[in-house]
């Protein structure tokens, strides 16, 4: 039981997550190169998708009711928007499919992670929670080594989006009766005492809101940087799913060195270390430079998400969902940041490294806030 839920929200995960949210920093190439859209209004578009994200994770920590249907409607509302992506042009009406997608995977990452977190921990498999974050990063592999394929046989835009739908499809299917049904997700006979927000606690929500606002802004670039540095350079094509495959590998060594050391200062090392990422692909302009950048940056993006999310349990263990919920709309809130300032930066000085510098800073500055563990853990 433990494994088929775990198998369930980890595919659940690839789908909400890695192709229907992520699928987007491949397109972004062939959406430039199709005039669909420009750098300027690919950051636009990505900040309306991650609007949507803040407010569907907002939506499902406070909801009470239809909690399984919201769950649902955000995993086939994930891959449903995907296909309908390959029937719209221009950056107005995928704005409006992108809020949407974002919408739908909020709901689905908070609620797929409180169901699976809940069910593993009631089987004695709590060990296994871990794996299931690997769940986005998979999703990024996959869907980054079908747009190699994809970009190598010169297909538009449109056939691409229907590729990466029909993938998920397929994925989702094989797991689709395994989701929650009405009332089995756990609703606690009395509520517990109320959340008092430590100091521990709001550090911890700012460092994980800065994180969201430090990794988004290269990760929807990462593609496109590519492309426009090495034109015609089939390297160019791999980078993503570097970025996806590292991010794997990244929660295997979370899970082999998750009794060495706090969680806390792991978070800050795991967050410093994105931040040389970031750096290092300015530094380092060369091919070698992009590729360890995507794979610091990659590494450490689920391991963020986990290791935080495992510090939340400890600073606060009766509010599990409530903090993810709350976690999530903070990294959600520096996600929408993100892109506004490449927008800007764009804009003024036709260039992306001014944000990229800013992005590296927010998450050293993430790092410190967690490096100190608050006594509310002990």
């Amino acid at each position: 039981m433990a494994v088929r839920v775990a198998l369930s929200a980890f595919l659940s995960l690839v789908v909400a997550m890695g192709i229907g949210r992520f699928a987007f920093t491949p397109q972004v190439p062939l959406m430039i190169g199709e005039h669909q859209l420009s750098l300027t209004s690919a950051a636009v578009v990505a900040a309306i998708n991650y609007l949507g994200y803040l407010f569907g994770s907002y939506d499902a920590m406070r909801a009470t009711r239809r909690v399984e249907l919201r769950l649902k409607v955000g995993v086939w509302g994930a891959v449903a928007l995907t296909l309908l992506s390959a029937c719209v042009e221009g950056a107005w009406l995928h704005g409006v499919v992108r809020f949407l997608t974002g919408w739908a995977s909020g709901w689905a990452m908070v609620l797929i992670a409180a169901w699976s977190n809940e069910q593993l921990h009631k089987h004695g498999r709590a060990g296994l929670s871990a794996a299931v974050f690997a769940g986005p990063g998979t999703g990024i592999l996959l869907s980054g080594m079908l747009a190699v394929l994809l970009h190598g046989q010169h297909v538009s835009a449109a056939t691409a989006w229907l590729a990466y739908g029909l993938l998920a499809l397929v994925l989702i299917a094989l797991i689709a009766r395994n989701l929650p049904g009405p009332g089995q997700l756990h609703r606690p006979e009395t509520a517990p005492a109320p959340l008092v927000l430590t100091v521990g606690l709001k550090k911890l929500v700012w460092s994980y809101s800065l994180a969201g606002f430090g990794y988004i802004l290269p990760a929807t670039f990462l593609s496109q940087m590519a492309v426009s540095r090495f034109p015609g350079s089939p390297f160019a094509q791999y980078v993503w799913p570097i970025f996806g495959g590292a991010a794997v590998i990244g929660i295997g060594l979370g899970i082999l060195t998750r009794h060495f050391g706090q969680a806390n200062l792991r978070l800050a090392i795991v967050l410093w270390a994105q931040a040389a990422g970031v750096f290092v692909v300015e530094m380092m302009p060369g091919i070698g430079g992009l590729a360890l950048g995507a794979v610091l940056m990659g590494g450490g993006f689920l391991c963020v998400v986990q290791l935080t999310l495992h510090y939340a349990r400890e600073l606060a263990p009766q509010h599990a969902r409530y903090m993810a919920g709350l976690l999530t709309t903070g990294y959600a809130v520096g996600q929408l940041f993100g892109p506004l300032l490449s927008a800007l930066s764009t804009q003024l000085t036709h260039r992306l490294e001014p944000a990229l510098y800013v992005a590296g800073a927010a998450l050293l500055i993430a790092g410190a806030l967690v490096w100190k563990r608050d006594p509310a853990a002990q």
